[in-house]
């Protein structure tokens, strides 16, 4: 068999905002001939890169979907060990509009720690000058001799009303590798533009959901409780609409004709880690191979 060129690595597997004993937020990490590239930093980002043996100093490139914070609450403190670990080289950030005010953020954060190091000995590149944030628009976002990355915008926002209809924006990426072309949808509803990004796709890593276990998981630690009744309708209107059922993901596998699905960012489930019923789901809909990711699995 071939050896591919590309690898992806999925990181962090749990949907946020709940914590998982087992499982990282949100994060994955592609590896083209050698190179590597991060897809969302969610918490663990960083300990997970350590356990799959990537020295973070080695990452220049990372995306976001969107600023969810299971999908960026790591990324201060990848930056910031890269750059402890003397990065020199600039570390790129790509997504949607208000990545760079993000970044410039996260620098912000990490510059009183910076100071002291350099004033310790062993730093004297200031850590702004390592750290861009870049916000992008669809289309081609980025290329080199490696990658060739699409982007559009999904429907995770698009029930928004008031002052925030239209002013946060969430992507999914479309990765074309040497050898294979990997599709991350990110956090959506359904989504023409998504089906549309993953035709054909070898691979498509979803964002995977169940509404009534949301809920169920949130009566159990208790935030259901602290809720208001506004807030509950609230965010079940965010479950049910900014989000796809596993009924989605298999029609959009299936109209998208792609070969392999892998569910990540995986919803919470009450008193168990057994994500293979909802595989199941997803299979009446669809014909190809289904696999349920775990923190540090390769595809």
């Amino acid at each position: 068999m071939q050896k591919l060129s590309s690898r992806i690595i999925t990181l962090g597997t749990a949907a946020g905002p709940s914590l998982a004993p087992h499982r990282a937020q949100s994060s994955n990490l592609l590896i083209v001939n050698g190179t590597y590239y991060v897809v969302d930093a969610g918490d663990g980002v960083a300990r997970r890169l350590a356990r799959a043996g990537v020295d973070v100093r080695d990452i220049g490139t990372i995306f976001i979907t969107h600023h969810h914070d299971d999908h960026t609450s790591g990324l201060g403190t990848l930056l910031s060990i890269a750059w402890d670990r003397q990065r020199t080289k600039p570390i790129n950030v790509y997504g949607p509009p208000r990545t760079q005010e993000l970044v410039k953020a996260a620098v912000q954060y990490f510059a009183i720690s910076a100071e002291i190091r350099i004033a310790d000995g062993g730093r004297t590149v200031p850590i702004d000058r390592v750290f861009f944030g870049h916000d992008v628009g669809t289309g081609v976002i980025y290329q080199d001799a490696n990658i060739k990355v699409t982007a559009v915008e999904n429907s995770h926002f698009d029930f928004h009303t008031g002052q925030a209809s239209g002013k946060h924006k969430s992507y999914a990426y479309r990765f074309e590798t040497p050898d294979r072309v990997i599709v991350f949808t990110g956090d959506t509803g359904p989504s023409d533009a998504v089906t549309e990004l993953a035709n054909s796709a070898d691979l498509l890593v979803t964002e995977t959901s169940s509404c009534e276990e949301r809920k169920q998981a949130m009566i159990k630690d208790g935030r259901w409780q602290a809720m208001s009744p506004a807030e509950q309708t609230g965010i079940m209107r965010q479950a049910t609409q900014g989000h796809m059922t596993l009924d989605d993901i298999g029609h959009v596998a299936t109209r998208a004709n792609v070969k392999t699905v892998t569910l990540s960012h995986l919803t919470q489930r009450v008193g168990t880690d057994d994500y293979a019923p909802w595989a199941e789901e997803v299979k009446k809909h669809f014909a190809g191979q289904v696999l349920v990711a775990k923190d540090l699995m390769e595809f």
